[in-house]
């Protein structure tokens, strides 16, 4: 806006302070449209529940706190704590498990020249085009003879085994970016491939490493295929199951604490892209600087 400002005080030419309001009136409606959804959720979080649905106005006249005081006697049983505290536990370890094997992977392939390493990217790229879907019953048949069901294994297994082909594609495009006179330097000086890789490589792709973990927390947090079929007891349940158990067997379902429950879940990821965000932002502006 205060381009905009700017713009219009200024003796700008009209013609290019009409495109200028133009394209600021059409950001800030697809910024309406953006966040719509949210403020919806934290308005219908302090509304009774009979208003939730079918309601038109967007915060509550009254607004009321008895949903989210609801959410200290937990759902059958079980404490809210329990399902942050699991996707707590599952998010924070896909991080871990992506950002290590991911790298190491696009070091090896960005670094290392070894035969066939090109088919072998190729062949890798290749596993995006697989939905899926198309993988989760073998996994699932896999898992359950080495009695792994009902563990974060199966969630987490392909997290340490650098199966996200997107983030070791990214990793990889930028370690090529590299100078190479950084490896020669540091083989002069009797460094091997794991130092140079801990030393010289990761620091220098911290933009890389911090966007693959904001999206891989994001993704974690919000996954519900996965914990809905490889977890069967409530008490590992994530908070997307979670969510699940505000319905009854009779199909009814508890609105107000659902939604209330829905908006505490968006705490934890807005905290971590918030945590984050200027690594993401530095790293975009110096990408064409390494």
């Amino acid at each position: 806006m205060t381009t905009l400002t700017t713009e219009l005080n200024s003796g700008a030419n009209p013609r290019k302070r009409t495109g200028s309001l133009v394209w600021h009136v059409f950001a800030l409606a697809v910024l309406c449209v953006v966040l719509y959804p949210v403020v919806w959720v934290i308005g219908a979080a302090f509304k009774p529940g009979k208003k939730i649905v079918g309601s038109l106005d967007l915060l509550p006249a009254d607004p009321i706190l008895d949903n989210v005081k609801g959410l200290a006697d937990g759902i059958a049983g079980i404490s809210i704590g329990t399902f942050f505290t699991n996707s707590l536990f599952y998010a924070g370890m896909a991080v871990v498990g992506v950002v290590i094997s991911s790298s190491l992977t696009a070091y090896a392939f960005a670094k290392i020249p070894f035969r066939g390493r090109n088919l072998l990217f190729a062949l890798m790229i290749g596993t995006l085009l697989l939905p899926y879907h198309v993988l989760l019953i073998p996994q699932y048949v896999m898992f359950q003879k080495l009695e792994l069901i009902n563990t974060y294994v199966p969630l987490l297994a392909g997290k340490f085994l650098a199966t996200e082909a997107f983030f070791v594609f990214l990793m990889v495009q930028f370690m090529r970016g590299l100078p190479r006179e950084l490896d020669e330097a540091a083989r002069l000086d009797g460094c091997g491939h794991l130092r140079i890789y801990w030393s010289i490589v990761l620091p220098l792709c911290r933009p890389a490493l911090i966007t693959s973990a904001i999206f891989t927390f994001i993704n974690a947090w919000n996954d519900f295929m996965g914990p809905l079929i490889y977890l069967n007891e409530p008490s590992k349940y994530t908070v997307s199951l979670g969510l699940m158990m505000f319905r009854d067997q009779q199909g009814i379902s508890d609105y107000g604490g659902q939604i209330a429950m829905a908006m505490m879940a968006l705490i934890p990821v807005i905290a971590f892209f918030m945590a984050f965000q200027r690594y993401l932002i530095d790293g975009m502006a110096t990408s064409g600087l390494k």
